[in-house]
């Protein structure tokens, strides 16, 4: 399964409602993927590929 190797983000699950149908009731499981980016990264002195989230690239957490 898909995971961020920094923060442990892997995917979720909730509920995908028909908005078109009066039926509330009508609802479909559904899964929520992390975006995810394989960038290499210097990690003592040697450079590796890794899975990581937009959000951790977004904030640096990686440096």
């Amino acid at each position: 399964m898909a995971k961020c190797a920094i923060c442990s983000k892997t995917q979720s699950y909730g509920n995908k409602i028909s908005i078109a149908r009066s039926h509330v009731s009508r609802r479909a499981t559904r899964t929520f993927k992390p975006n995810l980016r394989t960038v290499t990264i210097d990690v003592n002195g040697e450079s590796k590929k890794m899975c990581v989230c937009s959000k951790c690239l977004r904030s640096l957490k990686n440096a």
